[in-house]
């Protein structure tokens, strides 16, 4: 009998060791290493289809490289067009992360549905039945996806020899498994060998390929961190499952920008897109309430209209409490500390909660200006106008620091409406003029002057 061969992988960066010990060297990383089977026997080369033919590759100067301007493929979601750069660029590989049951899987089904070439959408999580019910939901009369439902990757391109599709989608990589590899499915091994044998398809036959990666309670997509490097497009799906927007960012992108955001609402129907979406986060109470603001955010290059919400009140317990919902709480108590410092506002002894409505997740630090307003709103409880708007940075002295592109916040904040926008007195402003009418401060006080006399 032939001796079982192993090998040791770390869970966590894909490293191998000849024997087992603590600490990955390569990541410093604790106890993620464990053994593997590792390859029974050298892999035969994939064939490719007949849809195009490998070319030997030669050394070729760059001068004389034809340059190709070659159409991507549109998907037909102009949200996902936005965020890979235009569609889909032929024979590439993108990885699609997210929590479990954030609409992954449904996002690409919907996508493979909807397209009007025909498009292979293999499933190793569910059954076809159940694939049939949610199709039915999204799009009944598609007549372009075939389903299959398998893990074995030399029976997937047995069968796309077959049929021959213009896309395929994976769901999911953590499920596949090849037979030259004798690890479970799931272990870095096979994640590394199928995505390999994915991207020689891929690359050889022109056809892209859609995979969907589960993600760790770190928020980082499971198996070995070199699966990030080896395919061409990284994108996260992001939101919370008690709310019905999802946000849909490319961590990498080798053919476009990683500065795009898509924003999705979840209904019975599937994933809508959301073309207006300042309009969908700010509510539309009829009653004014003190603790609220608007800020003028941009996510790439799209302009968001976002509302904050704070709310101050006498600390019930010895250490007052200080929680923000998607919002860096150590850039609220830097806020916090500024108004204390600058504007002479006692917040010490009491209970400081900011909200983004919406269920999503800013980072712009232009929202500065419309945090500390909505901060300041509730503690003295007088309502902010809800004609006014905000965009600005906040700096450690207390000075209000201009941001990038306020132009096209203003533009925007003035199709929505608003009729005052409050920005940094150092701002640039070209000679496009504006309805909207712009009051420029320098410091932290004289937006408490402003507010609230």
């Amino acid at each position: 009998m032939a001796k079982v061969k192993t090998s040791f992988f770390c869970q966590n960066c894909g490293s191998q060791f000849s024997k087992w010990q603590g600490q990955c060297t390569a990541c410093k990383e604790w106890n993620t290493i464990s053994e593997e089977l590792i390859q029974k026997k050298a892999p035969s080369a994939w064939q490719p289809a007949t849809k195009s033919n490998k070319k030997a590759s030669t050394p070729t100067l760059i001068s004389e490289i034809k340059s190709s301007d070659e159409a991507r493929i549109p998907t037909g979601d102009e949200e996902l067009d936005r965020v890979l750069g235009g569609g889909i660029v032929p024979g590439s590989l993108i990885l699609l992360g997210g929590e479990p049951g954030i609409g992954k899987s449904t996002l690409m089904l919907q996508i493979a549905l909807k397209l009007s070439f025909k498009t292979l959408y293999v499933s190793g999580e569910e059954s076809a039945a159940q694939i049939k019910m949610r199709a039915d939901r999204i799009a009944p009369n598609a007549q372009h996806c075939l389903v299959l439902t398998e893990t074995n990757t030399q029976n997937i391109f047995n069968h796309i020899a077959t049929t021959n599709p213009d896309l395929v989608v994976i769901d999911s990589i953590q499920t596949l498994h090849t037979d030259f590899v004798e690890s479970s499915a799931g272990s870095v091994s096979q994640i590394r060998e199928t995505t390999s044998e994915l991207i020689k398809f891929a690359k050889e036959s022109e056809t892209p390929v859609i995979i969907i990666g589960h993600i760790t309670k770190d928020g980082n997509i499971a198996g070995p961190k070199i699966l990030e490097h080896m395919v061409d497009t990284v994108l996260q799906f992001e939101g919370d499952r008690n709310h019905m927007y999802r946000l849909l960012r490319a961590n990498k992108n080798r053919f476009g920008s990683t500065n795009e955001l898509g924003i999705y609402e979840m209904v019975t129907s599937g994933l809508e897109q959301v073309k207006n979406p300042s309009q969908v986060l700010l509510s539309n109470q009829g009653e004014a309430m003190s603790g609220t603001a608007v800020a003028a955010s941009l996510e790439g290059m799209r302009p968001l209209l976002i509302e904050i919400q704070a709310l101050v009140s006498s600390a019930v317990y010895g250490t007052p409490q200080r929680s923000a919902t998607g919002y860096n709480a150590k850039r609220l108590n830097m806020l916090l500390a500024v108004l204390e410092k600058r504007a002479g506002f006692k917040l010490g002894a009491k209970d400081v909660f900011l909200n983004i409505t919406g269920g999503i997740r800013v980072e712009d630090p232009a929202i500065d200006l419309a945090v500390v307003a909505a901060i300041l709103s509730s503690n003295v409880d007088i309502v902010v106008p809800k004609s006014l708007c905000f965009a600005a940075e906040i700096g450690l002295s207390g000075e209000v620091r201009p941001v990038t592109r306020i132009e096209q916040r203003i533009a925007e904040a003035q199709k929505l409406g608003f009729e005052t926008m409050v920005i940094s007195s150092q701002s640039k402003i070209g000679q496009k003029q504006f309805d909207i009418e712009l009051i420029k401060i320098g410091k932290v006080h004289d937006l408490v002057r402003h507010l609230f006399g």
